[in-house]
């Protein structure tokens, strides 16, 4: 909880981005000890700014509202991945850089996660789809249905934002008591999976996934 830009809790904000020219995603966790929650998702739609110049403006512009916003204490974007399409790389690194631009302006320190380590981290698979990394972090954080966006790009940026709660906090702890069993806390680099979930949740999956 903050109150005039001050929290008022030990909680913990960490805000995903998944950078895009067209669609940039953006998830916010908070944390406190082993608890944590979704505070807020979604996507900035830009693909009605023809102007990659007035694109990379924009997104300057609103990364900077979310962090006013949401005050969080770090930041975790998803890092380039190597493509086939040069052109493509070349967009997602300027959004990605003008995103870190932000946080850098406001003093918020930066964790930068690979695609692969992300879906790793959730799922226990480097190759899972996002539709795969949606189901474990619906599962993981208790999100239902009606809340979930039709872009994935915003459950992607959780995913960042989750990746990170994993390696820093999760990870530090040693000992999860036996009425802690079922919580989301047990992620898929202690134990669970897609496999385990896709087991124990068969009716969550649709043809082809």
């Amino acid at each position: 909880m903050t109150m005039n830009g001050v929290n008022t809790t030990n909680e913990r904000i960490i805000i995903g981005i998944d950078p895009g020219t067209n669609i940039m995603g953006y998830g916010v966790l908070g944390v406190n000890g082993r608890q944590v929650r979704m505070i807020a998702m979604g996507v900035i739609d830009l693909r009605k700014v023809k102007d990659i110049y007035l694109k990379l403006g924009r997104i300057y512009e609103r990364t900077n509202s979310l962090l006013e916003s949401f005050k969080p204490d770090e930041m975790s974007i998803e890092s380039q991945f190597y493509g086939k399409n040069p052109q493509s790389m070349l967009k997602l690194g300027r959004a990605q850089g003008v995103a870190i631009a932000a946080a850098i302006n406001r003093d918020v320190p930066i964790h930068e996660y690979a695609p692969l380590k992300i879906k790793m981290a959730i799922t226990g698979n480097g190759q899972a789809s996002k539709e795969q990394v949606k189901a474990m972090l619906q599962r993981y954080l208790r999100i239902d249905d009606k809340t979930l966006l039709p872009y994935l790009d915003s459950t992607d940026a959780l995913a960042a934002a989750y990746c990170h709660y994993l390696e820093f906090y999760a990870s530090k702890v040693r000992y999860v008591s036996s009425s802690m069993a079922g919580s989301h806390i047990h992620v898929s680099r202690h134990g669970s999976s897609w496999s385990d979930f896709i087991k124990n949740n068969p009716e969550r999956l649709k043809p082809g996934m």
